[in-house]
């Protein structure tokens, strides 16, 4: 069960995350824009607000709390993080991915809206994280602000997260002669997950960490947390995908055993995962020794990832 202390300091960052999202998802359009068409705003705005934990902010908040750095900057690094994991679900949701009806107990966005409303609201709201970043009330250094836009491209872009998706698609069997999935090796899936899932957890850390102006150990320390977390993110998404009730859930389970997908659920079986899993979140919260009890909310989000129900 999630302490009381880590509840709060999620539901802090999720509700600061919500205010600032629906005052910048606002028909008045910026400087260097012409309009924000109605439908489109409605569809952002349907895809990224009143839903989600706030994960990926909440790394980059307590990460950069680390080292005295609070306030609006870590949110906005936070809601352009959240911005590009919003683009890329309402993405794989479509037909032509992953094909899904629900998510976090909705109907997904092509089937609130369509599937052309919903392809432009993802390109309309990756290319507003960058906006989001490259802003000066981000950071009034251009260099950190030019190290969060790198951090985030090259975390989302075809080396990580999309290139991940597409490796997730050729082991679906997309593309091979006879549409059977491919048995991915435990070293493949890892690959695999590392981009789809964990590149962007991971640089949800490291940008708190690039904000609070981190040296090179801190920085390395909370880089090898934020790739264990990742890890460990993705067994308990597999687990509950196996287990899980798509009411709890809210989206559909049974998915990655119904496609022949390899996990390191199918690999190593449900009980080693779950102890694999348990190994991970010790591997991240050593890798904090170096904070002391200032981690000690990064080490509770480590234990809170494995013990999630949704």
């Amino acid at each position: 069960m999630i302490d009381h202390a880590l509840r709060s300091r999620l539901d802090d960052t999720a509700q600061a995350i919500e205010r600032l999202l629906d005052s910048l998802l606002c028909p008045a359009p910026l400087a260097g824009e012409i309009a924000r068409p109605a439908r489109l705003l409605e569809a952002m705005r349907y895809a990224m607000l009143g839903g989600g934990k706030r994960l990926r902010p909440h790394l980059t908040v307590e990460a950069a709390r680390l080292f005295g750095r609070d306030g609006e900057g870590p949110l906005r690094a936070g809601l352009a993080l959240e911005c590009v994991h919003g683009y890329s679900l309402v993405h794989d949701d479509l037909p032509a991915m992953d094909d899904d009806d629900l998510r976090r107990g909705k109907p997904t966005v092509h089937k609130a809206f369509d599937e052309a409303t919903a392809i432009l609201a993802g390109d309309a709201l990756v290319t507003f994280a960058f906006d989001i970043l490259a802003d000066a009330p981000t950071d009034s250094d251009p260099a950190i602000r030019a190290a969060l836009v790198i951090a985030l491209a090259r975390a989302s872009g075809f080396g990580g997260m999309a290139g991940g998706q597409m490796l997730d698609l050729e082991a679906e069997g997309r593309f091979a002669p006879d549409g059977k999935p491919l048995a991915g090796t435990e070293a493949e899936t890892l690959q695999l997950q590392a981009m789809k899932t964990g590149a962007l957890l991971k640089a949800s850390v490291e940008m708190g960490a690039i904000l609070g102006r981190a040296g090179p150990d801190d920085f390395a320390a909370l880089a090898t947390y934020g790739r264990i977390l990742g890890q460990a993110f993705q067994i308990a998404d597999d687990l509950l995908d196996h287990e899980g009730d798509a009411a709890t859930v809210g989206k559909a389970t049974g998915k990655d055993a119904a496609r022949g997908k390899s996990t390191l659920v199918s690999l190593l079986g449900p009980e080693e995962a779950k102890r694999r899993l348990g190994a991970l979140v010790d591997e991240a919260s050593a890798a904090l020794s170096r904070f002391g009890e200032r981690a000690d909310t990064l080490r509770a989000t480590a234990r809170f990832v494995a013990q999630r129900q949704n």
